[in-house]
């Protein structure tokens, strides 16, 4: 599999794409990344998944611990930024 169809990559469009088929739990969506030896998201394949969360509303992302990881107004789809 090619990195740039690797959706376990972290990239913004990666994190849209698996938020549309993504599992959801107490209002998260469940998404799954690569991380580097620090935990930090990678834009690479490291062979290291973890589990991050989405907050549809708000366009938050966490990591297990509830860790704000990345914000962006394009991550909430109930604005219209992440809408199709």
């Amino acid at each position: 599999m090619d990195e740039q169809d690797d959706l376990n990559v972290y990239t913004p469009e990666h994190l849209l794409a698996q938020a549309q088929l993504a599992p959801k739990h107490l209002g998260y969506s469940i998404l799954q990344f690569y991380v580097d030896e620090h935990g930090l998201l990678s834009k690479a394949p490291t062979g290291v998944l973890r589990t991050f969360y989405l907050s549809p509303s708000g366009g938050t992302l966490r990591d297990e611990e509830m860790n704000i990881v990345v914000y962006s107004a394009k991550f909430d789809i109930y604005k219209g930024y992440g809408k199709a």
